[in-house]
C-alpha cells in the first residue's frame, strides 16, 4: 500500500483530549458603555436636578437585551446614588449591568457563564483550553476556567490540540 493509498488518521481526534473553547460560552448581545461624563456640570460636578432630568428624558428601551457597563470617565466625585439610579432605570431592559469599563463587563459576563458550566464532564480527562478565538475573551475567563477545572481534570493544556502548552497535571496518588 503506497503512502497515497493509506487513510488519513486524525491523531488529535483519537488522542482523547477534550477541548474547551471559551468563545462558545460568550453570551450574545451588544456590549455598551454608559459614561455619565457628559452629565457633569463643567466636567466636574454632578448636579442632582440636572442628572435626574437626564435620567427622566432618556429612552431606556435603547438598552434592551444589551450588556451595559456604567461609569464616569472624568476624574470627578460622583455620588454612589447616581449609579444606583441608572441601574434602576436600566434594570427592566439590560441583560447585564455592571459598574466599570467594558473589560470589567466582559469579566462579569464570563464569570456568570462559567458559574453555570458543567465541569464534572471533564472528570479525570485531559483538557485543552483553546487559545485562539475570533471574539475577545478576557484573561480573567481563562484564569476562572483553570481554577474551576483543577479539581476535576487529569490535566490542563492551553492552545490548540496540535500545539499545546502544559498548564496542570493532577498529582498521582501514592
Amino acid at each position: 500500500m503506497s503512502l497515497q493509498d493509506q487513510p488519513i488518521v486524525n491523531k488529535v481526534a483519537n488522542s482523547g483530549l477534550e477541548q474547551i473553547d471559551l468563545e462558545t460560552l460568550r453570551p450574545e448581545g451588544e456590549r455598551v458603555l454608559l459614561d455619565i461624563k457628559d452629565q457633569l456640570f463643567q466636567g466636574m460636578i454632578l448636579r442632582e436636578k440636572d442628572f435626574r432630568d437626564f435620567v427622566k428624558a432618556t429612552d431606556w428601551t435603547q438598552y434592551q437585551d444589551k450588556h451595559v457597563a456604567i461609569t464616569c470617565s472624568e476624574d470627578a466625585i460622583v455620588p454612589t446614588w447616581a449609579f444606583m439610579l441608572l441601574t434602576t432605570r436600566l434594570n427592566p431592559f439590560a441583560h447585564t449591568i455592571v459598574f466599570g469599563d467594558l473589560e470589567e463587563l466582559e469579566t462579569v459576563i464570563f464569570r456568570k457563564a462559567l458559574a453555570h458550566f458543567d465541569y464534572k464532564q471533564f472528570e479525570d480527562k485531559m483538557v485543552v483550553i483553546k487559545g485562539c478565538s475570533d471574539k475577545a475573551v478576557p484573561t480573567s475567563a481563562y484564569v476562572e476556567l483553570s481554577h474551576r477545572l483543577v479539581p476535576h481534570a487529569k490535566g490542563i493544556m492551553y492552545g490548540e490540540p496540535c500545539s499545546t502548552v502544559p498548564i496542570y497535571k493532577k498529582p498521582r496518588k501514592k
